[in-house]
């Protein structure tokens, strides 16, 4: 049916009358959204041992597919919150994509070429079985004794802060109640009501363009892999179209329908099948599982941080679809945030910390919004010359492979990489891959027993790669991870992606897996410098 959503056979966290609607309880940190990014964000603290709890004005209902491409960091980051495995074993795995102009196809990429990850480049998963997978892990969390609680219809209606604290106004099935929090952390989506009670704004760009997406559940025999058309050949197709798989048999389909719409009249269920029919073979039966149209927005806040208030994820930052970067950035805000506010909560890292999370997020947040602006200005040229360029890059692509990457189709998401910002030592690693520069999240690689990113367990890292590791070097409080691989135990790709022309290599890795200083060699002084460096300590 039309407006059918993916809702779930029980509620993840259905509402239940708690103590703290009796008094006026403290928590350290409370996150507003149950979504993934809130939920990713609490386990993240609560595997820490700081304690979240989690609001949430709904109970865990599916509310359509929305998100369905989660991006091989996506899954590293759920793998450390024991979610990972779940996710893939579901979702439908894709590297491979193929781009055609009308009836003719173009050229067709590979996400992943190499060998030696444990997850694939991209996977398709219905937002809502994605968010059950963390849900999952939370009540594993809850049941092994970490610190973290989430409340089904727990509705903030009100915020004020003062230098020590946060206090929320919440609304529930049986009546208000008050709670403070040493932070909170707003995870509520693009139409954000903790910022619009804040009186803040979100400022960017509305395309003049709407899409259609159809989820249709049909057998079908497309590969697996991402097809995008530019102005393909199907009567009713619009000026681009999208294919890809998702569990359950159940394939996107994305229609570009233009400006002027009717958005009533598109959503009829008579026009859906229209357009779907002349996209489909003859004959191919098929269910309608959901619709919607969606218009393109890049917007961002002016800052991610306001005093003991912080947002993350579409609350902080909003992109338009294509290019899978809406969900998969926001779970590196929450890669990005947690370890900090862990540090800070601690008393192990000053305020400055949580300033470098809207530096370093930021950063991101505006390497997404170019790339979602430039694939939008190549799907919809703005003028006559801007078409004449399309087209010609895209015929030139056919058989010039020079040509392919000036093609936008919605450039995919890749972990954003934080050059030349303040967490980071400058490089000392002659030779060393680029791939693995200060600032860089992690390449995965195999080791002796598994693959590298298994081993960084969300703290400090120290890596020694055919080198011994130096004395002592830790700051008070922060206890360093430790791993030495020499010999036969550096496998060639570990070697490739650390060492490039390195006869060895040291490597101060984050908690959220990204590179904070690498050196051919160093002293204890140095890396303790580099964990000051990387924790905002002058």
């Amino acid at each position: 049916m039309v407006g059918a959503t993916y809702a779930l056979a029980h509620k993840l966290y259905p509402y239940a009358p708690v103590p703290d609607q009796q008094r006026v309880a403290h928590h350290p940190v409370i996150i507003i959204g149950g979504g993934p990014i809130g939920v990713a964000t609490g386990l993240d603290l609560a595997q820490k041992g700081t304690p979240a709890l989690i609001l949430d004005d709904h109970e865990g209902v599916g509310q359509g597919s929305r998100a369905i491409c989660f991006a091989k960091r996506t899954l590293e980051i759920s793998d450390r919150l024991g979610a990972g495995s779940a996710m893939v074993d579901k979702g439908i795995v894709w590297n491979v994509g193929k781009v055609f102009h009308g009836d003719e196809k173009v050229f067709e990429f590979n996400l992943l070429p190499e060998d030696g990850h444990k997850n694939p480049a991209f996977i398709n998963l219905q937002q809502p079985y994605f968010e059950k997978f963390l849900i999952d892990a939370l009540r594993r969390a809850e049941d092994a004794g970490q610190p973290i609680e989430i409340r089904g219809r727990n509705v903030v209606t009100g915020l004020s802060q003062t230098e020590t604290h946060v206090i929320l106004d919440i609304d529930t099935p049986d009546g208000p109640y008050k709670a403070t929090a040493d932070y909170v952390i707003a995870c509520d989506g693009a139409r954000s009501p903790t910022r619009e009670l804040m009186g803040l704004t979100f400022d960017g760009r509305v395309f003049e363009d709407n899409f259609l997406i159809a989820d249709v559940r049909m057998t079908a025999e497309f590969p697996t892999e991402r097809w995008f058309w530019f102005e393909p050949p199907f009567e009713g197709a619009g000026q681009s179209a999208l294919l890809h798989k998702q569990p359950d048999d159940v394939w996107r389909i994305d229609f570009q329908l233009g400006w002027d719409i009717d958005r009533d009249a598109e959503l009829n269920e008579g026009r859906i099948r229209e357009r779907i029919d002349d996209f489909l073979p003859d004959g191919t039966e098929y269910e309608l599982v959901w619709t919607s149209i969606y218009t393109f927005q890049c917007r961002r806040m002016d800052r991610f941080r306001h005093g003991r208030v912080l947002f993350a994820g579409d609350s902080a930052h909003q992109v338009s679809p294509f290019g899978a970067r809406g969900a998969n950035s926001g779970m590196q805000d929450a890669d990005n945030l947690a370890w900090k506010l862990d540090l800070v909560l601690k008393g192990l890292a000053s305020e400055a910390l949580l300033d470098t999370y809207h530096e370093e997020r930021a950063h991101g947040a505006d390497e997404n919004i170019l790339n979602s602006t430039r694939a939008t200005d190549f799907l919809t040229p703005k003028s006559a010359i801007s078409k004449i360029f399309r087209d010609a890059v895209l015929t030139l692509a056919r058989d010039h492979p020079f040509a392919r990457p000036m093609v936008n189709s919605g450039r995919l998401s890749v972990p954003c990489t934080y050059d030349g910002l303040s967490l980071n030592t400058s490089d000392e690693l002659p030779g060393g891959p680029v791939r693995s520069r200060p600032g860089s999240p992690c390449p995965d690689a195999p080791v002796t027993d598994g693959f590298l990113l298994d081993d960084l367990k969300g703290r400090f890292t120290l890596l020694a790669i055919d080198m011994d590791l130096p004395a002592h070097a830790e700051l008070p409080g922060i206890r360093l991870n430790t791993i030495r691989l020499s010999g036969a135990g550096v496998s060639s790709l570990l070697r490739e992606r650390y060492l490039g022309a390195a006869p060895g290599a040291l490597y101060l890795i984050r908690p959220d897996q990204h590179v904070a200083a690498r050196w051919e060699r160093a002293t204890s002084e140095q890396v303790l410098q580099a964990l000051k460096t990387a924790i905002a300590q002058t």
